[in-house]
């Protein structure tokens, strides 16, 4: 008998029903959340057959969709992931709750060995958005498509272009919405 994963059970809460038909994406996710549960088991004789199962399974994932979401990585739960393909993580990542990366996505170091980003939650990243080094995302952030991201992202901000700039929120820019 297994034991319900909550984070897997909120991944799945973001996508359309059936999704293994759907969506390749979440092939990725599943063998990410595998490996996760996998690295929490007690070691026993079986332990060391299912890792190298795990490998397997996870190159031929990370193979047939280009998503490399490493066991290693910690990516909270509600993941959701729109139009499969280039998407890379890098294993010391941190991801928060609920967060959104579409096609192209890379979330990595500068350098090897350099730090690594750490996203808040509910982030939201467009399509080849890449966030790079020892910067931090705040919560509920827009990365917009193309963009790169080299410095901090305070909470509730959006980060276009190359290299990426901070606009305000909308609300904050916006003199009407006080009046709403």
């Amino acid at each position: 008998m297994s034991i319900p994963d909550p984070d897997w059970q909120a991944d799945l809460r973001r996508y359309p029903a059936r999704p293994f038909r759907k969506e390749q994406s979440i092939w990725a996710l599943w063998v990410y959340r595998m490996g996760r549960r996998l690295d929490h088991r007690r070691e026993d004789s079986l332990h060391g057959v299912l890792t190298k199962a795990y490998w397997m399974v996870f190159r031929l994932v990370e193979t047939l969709t280009g998503i490399s979401l490493p066991k290693s990585a910690h990516i909270g739960p509600g993941l959701r992931i729109h139009h499969f393909g280039n998407i890379f993580i890098h294993p010391q990542v941190r991801i928060g709750a609920n967060c959104t990366l579409r096609q192209g996505v890379t979330i990595g170091n500068r350098a090897e060995g350099g730090p690594v980003p750490v996203i808040g939650d509910n982030v939201d990243f467009g399509a080849y958005a890449q966030v790079l080094g020892g910067v931090h995302v705040g919560d509920n952030c827009r990365i917009g498509a193309m963009s790169v991201v080299l410095c901090d992202v305070p909470d509730n901000c959006t980060a276009v272009g190359i290299p990426a700039r901070i606009v305000q929120p909308s609300s904050a820019a916006d003199p009407g919405s006080a009046a709403k």
